[in-house]
C-alpha cells in the first residue's frame, strides 16, 4: 500500500491499532473512483477503512520527488495523514455502540474555520451525522488522541 509511505511514525501505529482491532484499510478502491474529491472513506458494515491516495495526491498536486528534487510534498503526506486519522475517528465511534466520545458542543469550538466547508460536504454526502463528521474532522489534527481513543474503545 502506497500511503504508508507518507505516514509518521504516530499515524503507523494508529494504522496498527486499527488493524488489532479488527479493520481492513485498503486503498484506491472503486468508492475513490465514484467520488474523487474523497480521501477516505469508512464502511461500518464491513469494518473498512479506504485511504484514497490517488485522489489525495492529485489535490495535493503531488509531484514525483525523483523529477523534482526540492519537493516534499507536504500536503500530500499532511492529506493522507488526515484522511487515515478521520476515518479512523469513525472507527472509534462504531466501537461506542456508533455514537462520538467527545462533548460535541466542546468539538464545536474546535473546529477550524477552514474545515466547514468539508463538514458540509460530508454531512450533505455521505451517511455520517453532523457530530460524528464534526468530531471526525477536529480530530484529524490530533493523532495521540486518536491513538489513545482506538486503544480505549476498540481494543
Amino acid at each position: 500500500m502506497e500511503f504508508i509511505i507518507f505516514l509518521s511514525k504516530l499515524d503507523k501505529e494508529i494504522l496498527d491499532l486499527l488493524t488489532k482491532a479488527n479493520y481492513i484499510v485498503e486503498e484506491n478502491k472503486v468508492e475513490c473512483l465514484l467520488n474523487k474529491k474523497i480521501k477516505g472513506l469508512h464502511n461500518f458494515e464491513e469494518n473498512k477503512i479506504i485511504i484514497c491516495t490517488e485522489n489525495a495526491k492529485r489535490k495535493t498536486n503531488y509531484r514525483n520527488l525523483k523529477q523534482q528534487l526540492n519537493k516534499d510534498n507536504f500536503k500530500t503526506k499532511r492529506a493522507i495523514r488526515k484522511a487515515l486519522r478521520h476515518e479512523a475517528t469513525h472507527a472509534i465511534q462504531k466501537c461506542n455502540n456508533n455514537k462520538t466520545v467527545g462533548d460535541i458542543k466542546k468539538l464545536e469550538s474546535k473546529l477550524h474555520q477552514s474545515k466547514k466547508k468539508a463538514l458540509e460536504f460530508s454531512t450533505s454526502n455521505f451517511s455520517g451525522t453532523y457530530a460524528k463528521e464534526l468530531e471526525a474532522y477536529v480530530l484529524e489534527d490530533k493523532p495521540k488522541k486518536v491513538k489513545n481513543l482506538i486503544k480505549k474503545y476498540c481494543l
